[in-house]
């Protein structure tokens, strides 16, 4: 069965991008509902690369879930402009390892009425025998969370730093510098 959403977040592609790729991001528009523990030796990476990510899920923080397997893949699409992250991970112990078809794609576009935005499309594909329905039921309550929460913290990744103007002097280098003594 197929959950699916499509919203057009408040933000740039390339925000949204980093956003998608961000396991902090990913703890946050997942929680309360289920907290999420990397099992990796050095715990989260600061941005998701392709590979294997073991991870330990619990519901509300305290009910457990199981171990799954994250298994990320990153591909593009429509000429470039689409950038999809792929999770095709499963579940290895507990309430998680019924799900034995987990296909996850996340995709990341300009929005094409030119507003400067982002559309953001997911889609999950499950499947748990004769438990998919009630799967079905549950991830596609969870991903209308995961839809709110998106957009709601969207308009915060908009925001970069400028870079620094190199004509610029820092107030300690200023006050370092020799001054001239007019005679």
């Amino acid at each position: 069965m197929r959950v699916l959403l499509k919203l057009v977040l408040d933000c740039d592609p390339d925000a949204a991008w980093r956003a998608v790729r961000s396991p902090a991001v990913f703890r946050e528009v997942s929680s309360p509902l289920v907290e999420i523990e990397s099992l990796a030796a050095d715990g989260f990476p600061t941005v998701w690369e392709p590979g294997q990510h073991p991870v330990l899920m619990r519901g509300g923080g305290v009910v457990p879930m199981g171990k799954q397997i994250i298994r990320l893949s990153f591909e593009t699409a429509e000429r470039g402009s689409t950038r999809i992250l792929h999770d095709s991970g499963r579940g290895v112990t507990g309430a998680v390892s019924a799900i034995r078809l987990w296909d996850h794609r996340m995709a990341v576009a300009p929005d094409p009425a030119g507003t400067g935005k982002t559309l953001y499309r997911d889609q999950l594909i499950v499947g748990a025998g004769l438990l998919t329905p009630f799967a079905w039921y549950s991830l596609w309550a969870f991903w209308q969370w995961r839809g709110r929460k998106l957009q709601q913290l969207a308009p915060s990744w908009a925001y970069d730093f400028p870079a620094p103007d190199p004509d610029a002097v820092a107030v300690d280098d200023a006050e370092s510098a020799p001054s001239e003594e007019k005679p």
